[in-house]
Formats: structure tokens, C-alpha cells, sequence
């Protein structure tokens, strides 16, 4: 049930962390729990495991066995209540329990979510090549993805994201499907920028929004798309982890790409396009929350070069 498998998920997850950390500390990362259990060089089965707890957390298939048993619990008390009237209390007291499950199921979607996606952290550090193992654990999260039927479900698996380069990854293969030019180019602020330039709605998911909706969504995905990015250059996180921890004791400055050095003119024209397209598309003037989130992606992308 729902308190249990938590409990054990935290404890499961503290025990993989603290060895992981004294594991590091000691220079031998090759002899962890993580390294036998979630390496994606020697046994990625086990991560695509964890890849579908996540989904089934997420969707809340995980739940749906849990409301069941109270819906079934409901039922038989209102049976019994039928010939003895006096047998409303259990009724009344079964309706609180539910509602307040039914107020507490976000709550335990998104706890459980995170520390599933902790592990996935674990998963991307712990062999030799961070980068790799993002990659390849991001192909499969993608054709998941593509299966999870409502935006918040969505908001909820990409904003529990421990780690910021497989969500990076993730959120590229996104756009990459999305853009109706695409380049093969690796990421830095110019792809970003000609993402913004060529973004469509190409991706289909099940859940019927407004068309403004998905808008709203792509450029919610690309603002988290130029966070993490950013993120990943001034924490160096594409360096495995040893050489992560000298390059932050030498202070050494963030690797920036010549593709990550843009004209803010050429921002600025990007940002008037996609408004303009906007307008054309919807047939409307751009609602408040799109109108939003393209200020706070011109002020990433300004910002973004200030390292």
C-alpha cells in the first residue's frame, strides 16, 4: 500500500546514496550498490525497470488498485447500510477517508516520482560517461513519454527531474520531433534558438487540450529546456563525477561552445517571430500564460551567456 512502498522506496534510495557517496569519497564508484544494480553498461534492463515505475507512478496506474479497494470497501458498507439504518456512521467516515485520499494522491504521486527519478540520477553518474548514459537512458524515457495522456502528468515527470543533462536530453529529443527543420547539431544556445525558430506541434498525445494549450506546454518545455541547460555548463555535469570534483575545486570556469555565443538581435527577432506566428495560428491576440512564458524565455536567453 501507498504509506509502505514509500517508506521503502526512501530507505531503498537513502541506502544506494550513502554508499554512492562513500563509494566516491573513496575513489572506488566501480565497487558500489549503484554500479551492480544500475549501471547502463551492465545492466540497463534494470533502469528500464525503474523507467516503468515511473510511468506507472505518473500515470497513477499505481493508485488505481489502492481507490479500488476503498471504492469496493464503500460499496459493501452502503449494502449493509441499506436494512440497518443506523449503519450510516462507517459510510460517512468511508466518504472522509476517500476524499481525503483522493486530496492527498498528488502529493504521493510526485514524493514517489522523485525519488524514482533519483535513482535514474544515480543510474546517469554512475559509469565512466554521464553524457552516454544520458543519452541512452533519454531514448527510452522518450518513447514513454509519448504514452503519459495529460499535460500534468507530464509537468510532474519532467519537474521531478533530479538530474538536469537527462532532462536536458529528454526535452531535446522533444523538440528534435517537434521541429519541422531538424539539425543534428549538438546542444548549445544556437540549436535552442533554431528550435524556437522551427517549433511545431508534430508530437500527438492522447489527451485532447486546446490548441493553445499545446503551445503553452512546447514553450513551458523550452524555459526548463534553457534552465537545465544552463545548469549543465556551469556545473560541468557532462564530466563524469571525479573529474567534475577537480574541475570545481581548480574553480575552473564553464566550457561554453562557439554555438552558444548569440547576437541579441538575433533574439530579439526570434522572440517577435514566434509571437507573430502565434497570433497567426491561434487567430487570436496570445493569451496571458503564453504571453508569459515568452518574456521569461527572452530573459533566458539573454541571461544565458552571463557565465
Amino acid at each position: 500500500m501507498i504509506p509502505g512502498r514509500i517508506l521503502f522506496l526512501q530507505y531503498m534510495i537513502q541506502t544506494l546514496e550513502d554508499d554512492f557517496q562513500k563509494k566516491i569519497r573513496t575513489g572506488v564508484l566501480h565497487r558500489s550498490i549503484a554500479k551492480a544494480v544500475l549501471s547502463c553498461d551492465k545492466c540497463f534492463g534494470n533502469v528500464k525497470e525503474v523507467i516503468k515505475w515511473l510511468i506507472a507512478v505518473v500515470t497513477g496506474a499505481r493508485f488505481s488498485q489502492h481507490r479500488k479497494f476503498l471504492q469496493e470497501t464503500k460499496n459493501v458498507l452502503t449494502d449493509k447500510s441499506r436494512g440497518q439504518s443506523c449503519n450510516s456512521i462507517p459510510e460517512l467516515s468511508l466518504n472522509e477517508t476517500m476524499q481525503k485520499d483522493d486530496a492527498s494522491i498528488q502529493f504521493q504521486i510526485k514524493k514517489e516520482a522523485a525519488l524514482l527519478q533519483r535513482m535514474l540520477s544515480i543510474a546517469v553518474e554512475v559509469d565512466k560517461s554521464p553524457n552516454c548514459n544520458a543519452t541512452k537512458i533519454a531514448d527510452v524515457i522518450f518513447a514513454s513519454l509519448l504514452n503519459i495522456p495529460k499535460r500534468g502528468q507530464r509537468d510532474i515527470f519532467l519537474s521531478t527531474m533530479d538530474c538536469h543533462l537527462l532532462r536536458c536530453k529528454v526535452l531535446e529529443l522533444i523538440f528534435q520531433h517537434n521541429c519541422s527543420i531538424p539539425t543534428k547539431e549538438p546542444l548549445s544556445l544556437t540549436k535552442i534558438l533554431h528550435f524556437l525558430n522551427h517549433v511545431s506541434l508534430l508530437l500527438t498525445y492522447q489527451d485532447r487540450e486546446k490548441l493553445w494549450q499545446r503551445w503553452d506546454e512546447i514553450l513551458h518545455q523550452m524555459n526548463l529546456l534553457l534552465l537545465s541547460y544552463r545548469t549543465i555548463v556551469l556545473g560541468h555535469l557532462r564530466d563524469s563525477v571525479y573529474e567534475r570534483i577537480n574541475l570545481i575545486i581548480k574553480a575552473a570556469k564553464p566550457k561554453l561552445q562557439s554555438n552558444d555565443y548569440i547576437e541579441k538581435s538575433k533574439i530579439k527577432r526570434s522572440i517577435y517571430s514566434i509571437q507573430k506566428k502565434l497570433c497567426q495560428i491561434l487567430g487570436q491576440q496570445i493569451p496571458s500564460p503564453i504571453k508569459e512564458k515568452i518574456e521569461l524565455l527572452q530573459v533566458l536567453l539573454f541571461t544565458a551567456m552571463d557565465i
